[in-house]
């Protein structure tokens, strides 16, 4: 027998959330300002980087790129 997993108790209708509907929201949330800082630390780390290596410049321009794209697409 498969186990169903139990959906948190949101009732558009009326604006009613669950407290569980609330939390696992607040995880999310709290998740995604992680991943964010996450991102500006590297951000941060790259731009603080000197070299005069022209291949390590391109390659912190390339990662500083990815970094900056995945920020953009978090919102």
């Amino acid at each position: 027998m498969a186990k169903t997993l139990e959906q948190p108790e949101v009732d558009l209708d009326s604006g009613f959330i669950s407290e569980d509907a609330r939390r696992l929201a607040e995880q999310h949330r709290t998740e995604r300002e992680r991943q964010r800082q996450a991102l500006n630390l590297q951000r941060e780390n790259i731009l603080s980087q000197k070299t005069s290596n022209p291949a390590r410049r391109t390659a912190l321009e390339a990662a500083l790129i990815q970094i900056e794209g995945q920020i953009q697409a978090m919102g």
